[in-house]
């Protein structure tokens, strides 16, 4: 179990998947992502509503998070689709990703006389990457290689107890086998800076997480005034929840009882190993894209009220809360932690997570996978749009 079988990459990443990649510079490329992936059916295209109308500091992030997520181990090679005219270019894209080492190219659409024209040609490149790809096999690597992100989506009050606890336990598995594990959703930690703050590595790590979650609470606050306590989804207090407080303390559960070596920004690749906070929106589907645009070859995704969307590159576990949703979403759900509740220990659940984890690096497919529940790349907006 302290092994799987992966792909390498030039850059001394591991992949869990050989994708090849459809990467639109732009919303409006989105069309002829399409057209190609309908064309080659193997390819993945990552579709996604930015690529222009931002400045400042969103369109630095936006500009992250898509080119880490082409750089992602999961991608073997990625083809760029750009309009011509937009913010973020095909060309910066395609530049930014070759600093993995991995083949990318890039069509324009405007420059290839119009949107037919451009998926033909398109529809060839990747054909030429597919096949490329599938000179690549699988060999082994330690777990050590895996860097796994930690998701949280529609918890109940028993998300705290059950799914939350049995992955802080395999989070601590991988950080004592030396893997990585990610830890997002800042705003999902309001209220637990102190405790997550005597974990840290050093006095600056300690300092980092604070004002991170700090500047979350301020944003809620400005937001939402006196409702800023409460800042959780319908669906969290239809399950039984009270508050943020009460929401974070099951949060962070999930992140057993590690050191915490760093803290990176949305969409940052870690440079450290071990257990690292990653600042970001407590929205699942930003936090997921900006788990993989760090580099997270799977994901391990807890839920009490039921979430079941995947992510394109990236599997994702789906974990349930209680046994009563396990049954209720079976084709979405991937391991019944509810079985806590029923007496099943803790620890053999964990054992269950764990054992799937090893088995999906190494090609098993999610349920997430299974089901097609891609949807789409969704970044951090928190500035500015014009």
């Amino acid at each position: 179990m302290n092994t799987f079988m992966g792909f390498e990459r030039q850059d001394g990443s591991v992949g869990v998947r050989n994708y090849v990649a459809v990467l639109p510079s732009v919303a409006c490329a989105n069309g002829v992502a399409a057209a190609i992936s309908r064309g080659v059916p193997e390819a993945v295209p990552l579709y996604h509503g930015h690529g222009c109308g931002r400045a400042g500091a969103d369109l630095e992030i936006h500009q992250r998070t898509l080119a880490n997520i082409a750089k992602n181990p999961n991608v073997a090679a990625v083809l760029v689709v750009g309009l011509g005219c937009e913010v973020i270019s095909a060309a910066a894209l395609t530049l930014l990703t070759s600093l993995a080492k991995k083949p990318v190219e890039n069509i324009v659409i405007q420059n290839e006389g119009g949107s037919r024209r451009a998926a033909e040609k398109g529809i060839g490149i990747v054909r030429r990457m597919l096949a490329d790809a599938a000179h690549l096999d699988r060999r082994e690597f330690p777990v050590s290689a895996l860097r796994v992100g930690l998701e949280c989506g529609g918890s109940d009050a028993f998300s705290g107890v059950t799914a939350n606890p049995g992955v802080g336990i395999v989070a601590d598995w991988l950080v004592a086998q030396g893997g990585t594990v990610v830890l997002t959703e800042t705003t999902e930690m309001i209220g637990t800076g102190n405790i997550l703050a005597r974990r840290a590595k050093s006095p600056e790590v300690a300092r980092a997480i604070v004002e991170r979650i700090d500047a979350a609470e301020k944003r809620t606050h400005e937001l939402l005034g006196p409702m800023a306590s409460y800042v959780i989804a319908p669906g969290n207090m239809d399950g039984g929840m009270s508050s943020i407080q009460e929401k974070s303390l099951g949060c962070i559960v999930k992140a057993g009882g590690s050191t915490i070596s760093q803290v990176v920004n949305y969409a940052e690749p870690p440079a450290e190993k071990g257990l690292v906070i990653m600042d970001g929106p407590g929205y699942d589907i930003e936090s997921m894209a900006g788990v993989a645009a760090a580099g997270c070859q799977v994901m391990l995704f807890t839920t009490g009220r039921g979430n079941p969307i995947g992510f394109p590159v990236v599997p994702v576990i789906k974990i349930a809360s209680t046994s009563r949703l396990f049954r209720s979403m079976e084709d979405d759900m991937d391991v019944n932690a509810g079985a806590v509740l029923e007496g099943k220990g803790l620890d053999k659940v964990a054992d269950e997570i764990r054992g799937l984890l090893v088995r999906v690096a190494s090609g098993e497919q999610t349920k997430a996978e299974i089901n097609r529940q891609d949807g789409i790349i969704c970044p951090w907006t928190m500035h500015s749009s014009f």
